[in-house]
């Protein structure tokens, strides 16, 4: 297997036949998903999605692909093809088009109204190519094929690009649920037609490379819902993903079934839902919904809430409810269904929730208790059915954290694919794809990019470790006023502090001292700022760290009067 490693270097020149594979996202991580494949000097890009924050990146909003790798070569790309409409596959696109605005935009029926409404908010208009499965559409050198697969997401798309240098399957998130609630099955047949045609490198999901077996059908959650909702008490709020349409049709279902009036709650779940019913992805009956403002006239008996938050994201509606920030208070008669899985990371912060949420007295059904979710991504019995189906020549597994990349990868070592075949990259990894064979030749930068608030890309590794500081330690500032000419104190010094747990009374110490080494040091004839500044903050930090075992953030100000 070809690994990588720290020490790979600037690519060389790709070779005149050679076709060059570069993820700026989605490996080693799940989310930020974006694959530049580059032939003849021009560009095809497969996705362009972010990453959400954890806990150690403190007032960030989101996570982007790194665009310098292609910032100089804009207009060399040809377009953007979209496998589906989650956010880890087309939230970065907006910050994108703001660098190229008329890069077209590829993708299902459904893919591209989920774009565009996301992009009205940004005020931007993209120029969009709708395809559907079987379509084959050419974008320049690329030819690209699209086939059908069945995800948690309608419309979802696998990408076949065919170019001089060989033939690449993308899979895309899938599964093989062979009872799909929309009837839209996984193309096996076009992926098997393409496996005899000679794939020459297969690119799979490999998100539940680590699951063994086969994949739960949609349906089986069907009579659970219902179950959940003929037993609840009063109100039923149900947390899932804004894009999960078909969870939120089984809940509608449901909700019709028993007698319920439905609201939406939140931005992103009102706008995706308000699309998918627009295009007929979504049935909705006459007179189900209800609107927020109408809460009070519903009886709590009769009414269903559908809302973002089961990942236990901060902002969101259900951790506000769970916090008793939110308008909607939670009762001991009140039933929470937390429709979804866990994504690896947030498993602190949704228990955190479904403490908060028990903590009112509401009863909490969520995929620990009750069979309310199945996965959307093939677990390794229907990844193995792909690898021999396909036979591909070489293999590079994507979507994952690194323990998926190499279960998936040691899955199609015993399909037999070689060793030298399986390609094992992380983000910015450059793999190229000359004459059959597939192998790491170097790597280019692909480190996050920070959106907090309307900043994008200012915020850096330090600020964030300072932020980390700030939140776990607080800090100390100390102001001293000296002398210009005798370098005497005569302001302060003042101390404040804030989240360090010291009392403004315990600091008579530390002031002294201070006031001790900057005249001891004025008297020396030292009258630099920058060194005085130094020595209050290694006396401060001295001082706290011996009384207190504490690092906060020490800032001094030593100013000249």
């Amino acid at each position: 297997m070809s690994h990588p490693h720290p020490g790979l270097s600037s690519p060389p020149a790709l070779p005149e036949h050679g076709l060059r594979i570069v993820a700026l996202g989605g490996l080693g991580e799940i989310g930020r998903n974006m694959t530049v494949f580059e032939f003849g000097g021009r560009l095809l890009i497969v996705d362009c999605g972010v990453l959400f924050p954890e806990t150690e990146q403190p007032g960030i909003d989101l996570i982007l692909p790194d665009f310098e790798y292609i910032r100089d070569r804009l207009d060399k790309i040809e377009a953007v093809v979209l496998t589906h409409g989650h956010e880890d596959h087309i939230g970065a696109v907006p910050y994108l088009l703001r660098e190229r605005p008329d890069i077209p935009m590829v993708g299902s029926k459904l893919t591209l109204a989920l774009l565009e409404a996301k992009l009205t908010e940004h005020r931007i208009k993209p120029v969009t190519v709708e395809v559907k499965e079987g379509d084959r559409r050419s974008f320049g050198t690329f030819d690209c094929e699209f086939l059908s697969v069945n995800h948690s997401i309608p419309d979802a798309l696998a990408v076949a690009i065919r170019t001089p240098a060989g033939l690449v399957l993308g899979t895309g998130d899938f599964k093989m649920d062979q009872l799909p609630l929309d009837g839209r099955l996984t193309d096996l047949g076009g992926f098997a037609r393409l496996g005899a045609e000679g794939i020459d490198l297969l690119m799979s999901d490999s998100t539940n490379a680590e699951v063994p077996g086969f994949v739960t059908s949609e349906r089986n959650i069907g009579p659970v819902i219902d179950d959940v909702f003929r037993t609840a008490q009063e109100r039923i709020i149900v947390a899932c993903f804004a894009s999960h349409i078909h969870r939120v049709q089984q809940v509608l279902d449901a909700a019709v079934a028993n007698r319920r009036k439905v609201c939406f709650v939140g931005r992103s779940m009102v706008r995706n839902m308000g699309v998918a019913r627009e295009l007929g992805y979504l049935t909705v009956p006459e007179g189900l919904m209800v609107d927020a403002k109408q809460l009070d006239d519903v009886a709590p008996d009769r009414l269903v809430l559908v809302c973002t938050g089961s990942q236990g994201e901060p902002m969101s509606a259900l951790s506000r409810m769970a916090n008793r920030d939110h308008q909607i208070r939670i009762t001991e008669r009140d039933t929470v269904m937390l429709a979804s899985s866990m994504i690896p990371g947030n498993e602190t912060s949704i228990n955190r929730v479904i403490n908060g949420l028990t903590r009112w007295g509401a009863r909490v059904v969520h995929k620990g208790n009750a069979l309310v979710h199945v996965s959307g991504h093939a677990p390794a019995g229907e990844l193995l059915y792909v690898l021999n189906m396909t036979k591909p020549g070489n293999f590079m597994p994507i979507h994952g954290e690194w323990r998926h990349l190499r279960a998936h990868a040691k899955l199609a070592a015993l399909t037999g694919v070689p060793d030298d075949n399986i390609v094992i990259a992380e983000d910015g990894v450059v793999v190229d794809l000359v004459d059959g064979h597939a192998s790491i030749v170097g790597a280019v930068p692909a480190g996050y990019v920070y959106v907090d608030g309307l900043s994008v890309g200012e915020v850096t590794e330090t600020s964030l470790k300072d932020r980390r500081i700030l939140g776990e330690e607080g800090f100390i500032s100390i102001v001293v006023g000296i002398d210009s000419t005798s370098g005497k104190i005569v302001v302060g010094p003042e101390v404040h502090a804030r989240g360090a747990g010291i009392q403004n009374e315990d600091f008579a110490e530390i002031i002294q001292r201070i006031e001790a080494v900057v005249q001891e040091t004025g008297a020396n004839g030292v009258n630099d700022l920058h060194q005085l500044n130094q020595l209050v903050r290694r006396t401060a930090g001295k001082w706290v760290s011996d009384n207190y075992r504490r690092r906060p953030m020490i800032i001094p100000v030593v100013v000249e009067i």
